[in-house]
Formats: C-alpha cells, sequence, structure tokens
C-alpha cells in the first residue's frame, strides 16, 4: 500500500535520504513541490513563499547532516558515557589514577544498576523530595519529572531507584520498534505508585538521547499528515509511537505481529492492569521528544475513542516538548481534554530552545494548544498562553539569552548553597552552562533545572491546578 492511499489526501513526507544538492537547489526557486524525489505530497501542492520552502530546505539539510554522522555521533557518545562512568566507578580523576597504579580499575558494566546514561550522569539524583507529599500540589508534576529523567536509563537502574529509593511498583522498561527506522528506537517505563489515593500508574517515554543522529532527525523534520476532523499532526513523532508502513493507525493490530509497537503495547498494558485495579489512574509524561510522544499517546486514545481508558487519564505531564500539531488539532485536544477532565501540564523553563521548534508562523503550522507553566531561571513561574521569544531565532532576543546564559552559569552554584546539598551542580553540568554561553537554549532543555522546578518552582496560587483552558 503506497504513502497515497495510507495517508489520505492531505500530507507532506520529507525524505532526505533521497535529496540531491541539484534538488535542494531547485526547491529554493521553484514553488512546486510534488513529484520531487524526496518529498512526498499531492499532485498540486505548493510552498508559495520562499519562507516555508526555506523551513523546508533547512529541516532536509538537517537531516542529512545527522544521517552522515549518525556513526561518528554514537560513537562519541558511547566513549563520553563510558568515560564518565569510568571516573565515577573510579572515584573520580584522583581515584582513576591511583587504581591505575594498583592495577585495580574498576571497569563500567553498561547493565549495572551503577551505570548512568550522559543524561544521568548530568544529574545524578534519584531520590524523591520527601517534602513534596502525595497530597500536595507538587506531587504529581514532582513525580513524573523524577520519572522523565529516570526513563534515560537502563532497566537495573530503573528497577533500583523505584524499589528501593521510591518504595514504588516497577513495572518494566520497555523497548518498541519503529517502522520506519526498522529499530528498536522508542523506550518507556511503567511503574506504580500503590500508597496514592487513588493508585497512579505512570507511564514515562524516553526523550531525545544526546547522541542519538535518529532521534534528532524526527525533532527537525516537519513531516505531518492531516487527520480528517482532528487536524495535522507531526509524522515524525507518530512514527516513533508506532505509525506502520502499510497500515496507519488502526484502531487494532494483528496480535501476531513479531515487533511490539509502543502505543499499541501500552494500551493493551494500561487496559488489563486498569481492570485488575479498578480504582487505579494513570498519568502519562515524558522530558523532550518523551513529551511530545506522552500527549500523542494522549491524542490516539481519543482518536480511537478509548472512553474507558480516558476517564482513568488523570494528566499529562510534558517538560520541554517540541510542538507536534497545528491549530486544528490543539482545538480537537483542548475539547477531548476537557470532556474527560484530563489535566494538561506543559513545563518551559527559561530559554529552552527545545518547545520553541518546530516553527509557529504564518509559513508554519505548529502551535503549543495548551498554557504553559513558564519558569524563568529564579524558578518563579507564570500562566501563558506561550513562551516568550516563542520561535527562539529572533534578532532581539540575542543580547538578553547571552546575557541570561552567563548568570545560569553563575546561579547553577547558588541552589546547594540556599536550599541543600541535594541540589549541588555537578562537573559535567557546569561544563554545560558554559557551552551554554555559546550556544544559549541547550543547557536550560537538560533535566536538571527541570527537576528544580518541580521542586522549588511557584507558581501564582489559582495555577497550581490548572487544565488546558
Amino acid at each position: 500500500m503506497g504513502s497515497r492511499n495510507l495517508f489520505g489526501v492531505n500530507y507532506l513526507l520529507l525524505k532526505p535520504e533521497e535529496a540531491t544538492v541539484f534538488d535542494l537547489g531547485t526547491l529554493l526557486f521553484s514553488s512546486k513541490l510534488s513529484n520531487r524525489r524526496f518529498i512526498e505530497c499531492p499532485e498540486g501542492v505548493e510552498a508559495e513563499y520562499f519562507r516555508q520552502r526555506w523551513l523546508i530546505f533547512t529541516s532536509v539539510v538537517a537531516q542529512i547532516l545527522l544521517l552522515a554522522s549518525r556513526n561518528s555521533l554514537k560513537r562519541f557518545g558511547d566513549m563520553l558515557e563510558f568515560w564518565i562512568n569510568l571516573l565515577s566507578w573510579n572515584g573520580g580523576f584522583k581515584g582513576l589514577f591511583f587504581n591505575i597504579l594498583r592495577g585495580k580499575v574498576k571497569i563500567p558494566e553498561k547493565s549495572s544498576a551503577s551505570y548512568l546514561s550522559v543524561v544521568g550522569c548530568i544529574d545524578t539524583r534519584v531520590d524523591l523530595d520527601k517534602n513534596i507529599k502525595q497530597n500536595d500540589a507538587k506531587y504529581e508534576g514532582s513525580l513524573s519529572m523524577m520519572a522523565s529523567k529516570l526513563s534515560y536509563e537502563n532497566e537495573n537502574v530503573v528497577c533500583n531507584a523505584v524499589q528501593n529509593h521510591w518504595n514504588m511498583e516497577f513495572l518494566g522498561l520497555h523497548s518498541f520498534w519503529n517502522d520506519y527506522q526498522e529499530q528498536w528506537s522508542t523506550k518507556a517505563i511503567i511503574l506504580q505508585d500503590t500508597k496514592s489515593e487513588p493508585k497512579l500508574i505512570v507511564v514515562a517515554f524516553r526523550g531525545t538521547e544526546p547522541f542519538d543522529a535518529d532521534q534528532w532527525r524526527t525533532d527537525v523534520d516537519l513531516s505531518w499528515y492531516n487527520f480528517a476532523n482532528v487536524g495535522r499532526i507531526h509524522v515524525g513523532f507518530m512514527k516513533a509511537l508506532g505509525l506502520q508502513k502499510n497500515f496507519g493507525w488502526p484502531k487494532e493490530i494483528d496480535q501476531t505481529n513479531p515487533y511490539s509497537y509502543a502505543y499499541y503495547t501500552i494500551r493493551e498494558k494500561l487496559r488489563t492492569m486498569l481492570k485488575e485495579n479498578t480504582d487505579a489512574k494513570f498519568i502519562l509524561t515524558g522530558h523532550s521528544l518523551g513529551g511530545a510522544l506522552a500527549i500523542l499517546f494522549a491524542a490516539l486514545l481519543t482518536i480511537h475513542e478509548e472512553t474507558s481508558l480516558l476517564e482513568k487519564l488523570e494528566g499529562v505531564y510534558t517538560f520541554g516538548q517540541p510542538r507536534v500539531g497545528d491549530y486544528e488539532f490543539g482545538e480537537f485536544m483542548k475539547d477531548k481534554l476537557r470532556k474527560y477532565n484530563v489535566r494538561f501540564k506543559r513545563y518551559v523553563y527559561c530559554n529552552d530552545v527545545v518547545p520553541r521548534v518546530p516553527y509557529d508562523d504564518k509559513n508554519l503550522f505548529y502551535k503549543h494548544f495548551a498554557p504553559c507553566l513558564y519558569f524563568n531561571s529564579f524558578y518563579r513561574g507564570q500562566v501563558l498562553e506561550e513562551e516568550p521569544n516563542k520561535n527562539y531565532f529572533s534578532v532581539f532576543w540575542v543580547i538578553p539569552k547571552l546575557l541570561n546564559a552567563v548568570w545560569e552559569l553563575i546561579r547553577g552554584f547558588l541552589p546547594a548553597l540556599l536550599v541543600g546539598e541535594s541540589y549541588t551542580q555537578n562537573w559535567f553540568m557546569t561544563i554545560m552552562r558554559i557551552f551554554g554561553c555559546m550556544i544559549p537554549g541547550i543547557p536550560e532543555h537538560l533535566p536538571p533545572d527541570y527537576v528544580n522546578v518541580t521542586r522549588l518552582g511557584t507558581l501564582p496560587q489559582n495555577s497550581q491546578d490548572s487544565k488546558t483552558d
């Protein structure tokens, strides 16, 4: 079955692996998009304005560069991760030096409960904030962010944290198949807080791994598909959830299929768990790409009219989430989330670049659809319709962002002094903040500040329980 039948009458699919330099050059000077080898769309579709073509051009070029660097980026990431863990396992540079002299170097094991991902090395906190109780307004947000951070780790790390530090039930770390990348790429963890009232199941989707080129491709891909009566949705994120090449989004799939798809597998697990625990509810959460998957998982439940599950959906909590659809999709989701009384809390920290992409302007349709819980570098929050400098790339914001990046570098040392040593910033995060003085917005996207926001952040009193409206 071809894409024309799969995606209906309104879609745009970018295929950077098929683009040549000549193809890209002609794109900038011709408004016609159909019949190009690296663009698949209905006949006669045009990009009338140069800015529209430029955005498609930059998306394709970025994906080509990521494709070319895929292997070297992975090797660098694996090496960096190994050396950071090697230092940690041997007590730092000094300990490693003496262990080498004694011939007693501890070699990290990737499957160990002590082996952390690059994201985990940036923020090594494991325990939940004991000052935030289960009936506090901050509890679900704080738990969601810690689960989102934990989703980057291996199964033994997650199991140890959930069972031994959180005293909760670990229900598994799952890997899911991506039909388009033809690899296991999406991951999620499931856990249950059996002491809360009602019992709370948490599904946390893993975000973009720093050195995974395929996941960064998903973030910069502008491909979209228009669901009838729903709106345009980002195709890359749907692929990560389990969009299938030959069938799209059927309500049910062949259970004999050897591959496990994120949406269908998690949906079935939730059906089973909620039948066994009739008083339980669940939340969906994720950081970065994981946040996009969390809200689109909820969207698919509404598209497939999974009423019994939607009535059990307590909330969706996203952190540094990119845009996933257009205005029509946003209106559809706001209506459905209100109907089922589902909280949608979209956290944005300071100058974080990721919530500000893909572009939201007259030449590109992507829009956030829920007010953002926006926190500045003092962790003071506001409920805004849109984060300031919504598209990030603005000449008017260059100097303020650079000045704020310098302040962030200094301010990173203050929470440990003012609040407690659990907020101590490690050397790896300090290096990232130094890097942020050159490219602001990257360090702000990392987990440490989002964890701090859910613990230390303040919001106007009447906004603590805000819904999508």
